[in-house]
């Protein structure tokens, strides 16, 4: 489910890595998780499904590596209740 597609392009010295993923696979799951009903239990909720090119996008733009990512639940708490990312959300609750 990953699909993940890499291009490396090389320009006046520089290296630019293209990451980009179908994510279309992980809403509709989401989506149909949402709709039906499976949110988890009241211990233990499944909040959401994000795609890895959106965790990584994050961790670039925050300067940090995808293990203090998810070492720090803050990270982890921003991403969750992102409205920009509400489509990824099977719980839609407030983390």
């Amino acid at each position: 489910m990953l699909d993940l597609d890499t291009k490396f392009h090389f320009h006046d010295g520089n290296m630019t890595v293209q990451r980009t993923q179908d994510c279309t696979p992980i809403v509709e799951r989401t989506k149909a998780l949402h709709n039906g009903g499976h949110h988890g239990t009241s211990e233990m909720k499944h909040a959401a499904s994000i795609p890895f090119v959106i965790i990584e996008d994050y961790c670039n733009k925050h300067d940090i590596t995808f293990h203090e990512c998810m070492a720090n639940k803050e990270h982890m708490r921003r991403m969750l209740n992102d409205p920009d990312l509400s489509a990824f959300r099977v719980w839609k609750g407030k983390v």
